[in-house]
C-alpha cells in the first residue's frame, strides 16, 4: 500500500502547475486543450476500448502490475480492482505525475488520501459525480490474483440526486473479505462517528452524522468476528472490512434485517447494548475508582471527546440505567486498546454504584454506543475555554484539557474551576497541577465547600461573585464554557452564566 505524506496537488514539476501571465507567485491547474472534465466524458462513453482487452476479465499476478509502470502502459490497483489509466493521463487534474506515484502498485492509500478528496472538492453536483461514475465503472476490467481477487463489483454506482442527502452504500468481496463503503455526503470527523457490531450472525454498522444516525443491518453469520474502520475525513467516506469465515465469493450479502438503510434523527435511534467484560478496577482516591471494560469481539467503537456511554444493570431488583463518561487511556496510565476506561464515584446508598462496586473481574456488563449532544464545531475558532466541574462531573473536561492542548493551537488559555467537598475528594490534582505547572496555556482553581483547617484555597459553593473573579473576556477574544456536575450545580452555574452575558451558542451543559 502506498504510503503518503502531506501530498501536494498538483505535483511540483506537473504539466497542470503554469503560471497565469501577469500574475507572479500563483499557480493555476490548466488542462491541455481538448482534454476537459467534458472531453474526458464524451471519450469514455465513446466505442474506443479503453481496457485494451476488448471487453475481457483477465486475472492479474503482482508480478504482473508492477511490469505496467510507465506513462504509456501504465496499470494501478484501487482496492483490489486492476485499473488501465493510461489513456486518462492527459485528463487528470493532478497531471500524470501525480498518476504515476501509483504505477504498477496498489494505489489505494492515495485514491482515497489525495485523488477522491481533490475530486470531490474540485468538482461540483451531478457533473461531478457522473465523473467519478465513468471513471471508476468504465475503465475496470481485470482481477488482481493473490493480492486481492475474486472482487466483485460495486452493486450500484448510480450517482444520486442533487438534492439527495441520505448517505449511502456500496460493497465490493475479495476472497477473505468483504467491505462496506458509506458515502456520508458530508465531512466527518477522523474517528468515532461509526461504531460495528458483528453478534448474534448480524452485522450492525450505525453511522453518526451530527443529529441524525444511518445505520447498516445485515445478516453476517459467515463472517469472522473481526472487522477495521477506515474514515476518509475530507470525501466522507467509511470503510468497513469484515473477514469472512471462509474464502470464496458470495453471491450477494443476504436479505437485509429490520434496520437496514434507516437514516433516522439519533434520539430516535433505541439504545443498543454489547456485553462488555470487566478486566480491572483501579482505585483514584478513597471513593473513586476506574473501571475497565473490554468490548466484545467483533465490535468496533470509538466514543469521541465529550460523548457519553450508558451502562445497565439490574439491581435490588429493577433495572437501572446510568450514563457514564470514558477518560482517555493515558490519563490513567494504560496503554493504548479499544477497552474503555470510566471513572467512577463510588457512593454508599448508591443503587448502581454499589452493584458496580461488587462486581468482580471477569463479570459482564451492558454497555451502550456513543450518546450525547456536544459537538467540537464550536471550539474551531474559540480563543479561551472555560470548564466547571463539580465532582466526578470532571470527567469529561479530562479529555477536553487534553485535546484543547495537544490539538487546537487557536486556544489560548484554558481554565478550569474545580469543586468538591473536601480536599482529598479531588480527582487527578496532582496531575491537573503538574500540568499547570508545565503549560502556560492551562489553570486550574479549585473550591472546597468543607475544607479543612490550612486550606489556602477557594471555599463555598458557586455563585455570582466567583464566576466574575474567574471570567476573563480579553479584548478580541472568542469564549466557550462547558459545565458538568450534579443536576443542582449544572442548572445553577448554567443561569449564572447567562446573567453575566454568555449566549446559547457560548454555553454547553454535560449531561452524561
Amino acid at each position: 500500500m502506498l504510503n503518503v505524506p502531506s501530498p501536494s496537488f498538483p505535483a511540483a514539476r506537473s504539466q497542470q502547475r503554469v503560471a497565469a501571465s501577469g500574475q507572479s507567485g500563483r499557480n493555476k491547474v490548466a488542462l491541455k486543450p481538448g482534454h476537459s472534465l467534458m472531453d474526458w466524458i464524451r471519450f469514455s462513453k465513446s466505442a474506443t476500448d479503453l481496457t485494451g482487452l476488448r471487453g475481457r476479465l483477465i486475472e492479474v499476478t503482482q508480478e504482473e502490475l508492477q511490469r505496467h509502470n510507465t506513462r504509456n502502459d501504465c496499470w494501478t490497483c484501487i482496492r483490489g480492482m486492476v485499473y488501465n489509466v493510461t489513456p486518462y493521463m492527459d485528463y487528470h487534474p493532478g497531471g500524470e505525475e501525480e498518476l504515476m506515484k501509483a504505477a504498477g502498485i496498489d494505489g489505494t492509500d492515495l485514491f482515497d488520501q489525495v485523488w477522491e478528496p481533490i475530486l470531490l472538492n474540485v468538482l461540483k453536483g451531478k457533473v461531478c459525480c457522473c465523473f467519478l461514475r465513468i471513471t471508476v465503472t468504465v475503465n475496470y476490467f481485470f482481477q488482481l490474483d493473490g493480492l486481492n481477487s475474486s472482487l466483485a463489483p460495486p452493486m450500484s454506482m448510480a450517482a444520486p440526486t442533487e438534492k439527495d442527502s441520505r448517505p449511502r452504500y456500496d460493497w465490493f468481496q475479495t476472497d477473505a473479505t468483504v467491505n462496506l463503503v458509506v458515502y456520508a455526503k458530508r465531512k466527518i470527523p477522523s474517528s468515532g462517528c461509526t461504531t460495528v457490531d458483528l453478534e448474534g450472525g448480524a452485522l450492525r454498522l450505525e453511522v453518526v452524522l451530527g443529529n441524525m444516525s444511518y445505520m447498516i443491518h445485515l445478516p453476517c453469520a459467515s463472517c469472522s468476528l473481526s472487522s477495521t474502520v477506515h474514515n476518509v475525513p475530507l470525501v466522507g467516506k467509511i470503510q468497513v472490512s469484515i473477514r469472512k469465515q471462509a474464502k470464496g465469493k458470495w453471491s450477494s450479502l443476504g436479505l437485509p434485517l429490520e434496520l437496514h438503510n434507516t437514516f433516522l434523527r439519533k434520539k430516535d435511534r433505541a439504545l443498543h447494548y454489547r456485553d462488555c467484560v470487566l478486566v480491572s478496577k483501579t482505585e483514584v482516591n478513597h471513593n473513586t475508582h476506574v473501571f475497565r471494560l473490554q468490548l466484545p469481539r467483533g465490535t468496533v467503537m470509538h466514543v469521541p471527546v465529550g460523548k457519553h456511554v450508558y451502562l445497565k444493570a439490574l439491581a435490588q431488583g429493577t433495572e437501572v440505567v446510568r450514563p457514564y463518561t470514558p477518560v482517555d487511556q493515558s490519563l490513567v496510565g494504560a496503554p493504548q486498546d479499544p477497552d474503555l476506561y470510566l471513572m467512577i464515584k463510588v457512593y454508599p446508598d448508591g443503587v448502581f454504584t454499589s452493584h458496580l462496586s461488587s462486581l468482580h473481574v471477569g463479570d459482564c456488563l451492558p454497555v451502550s454506543g456513543p450518546e450525547g449532544t456536544f459537538s467540537l464545531r464550536p471550539l474551531r475558532d474559540v480563543t479561551d475555554l472555560y470548564l466547571f466541574a463539580a465532582g466526578t462531573g470532571f470527567t469529561p473536561m479530562a479529555r477536553l484539557i487534553q485535546l484543547a492542548l495537544q490539538d487546537m493551537d487557536a486556544i489560548r488559555k484554558t481554565k478550569l474551576l474545580f469543586l468538591n467537598r473536601r480536599e482529598e475528594d479531588i480527582l487527578w490534582r496532582r496531575q491537573l497541577d503538574e500540568l499547570a505547572a508545565h503549560s502556560d496555556r492551562f489553570q486550574v482553581d479549585y473550591v472546597l465547600s468543607d475544607p479543612c483547617e490550612g486550606w489556602t484555597g477557594r471555599t463555598g459553593r458557586v455563585d455570582e461573585s466567583m464566576l466574575q473573579d474567574f471570567l476573563t473576556r480579553p479584548h478580541g477574544s472568542k469564549c466557550y464554557v462547558c459545565v458538568c456536575g450534579p443536576a443542582a450545580f449544572t442548572e445553577l452555574t448554567m443561569g449564572l452564566l447567562k446573567q453575566q452575558g454568555f449566549s446559547e451558542e457560548e454555553l454547553h451543559a454535560f449531561q452524561g
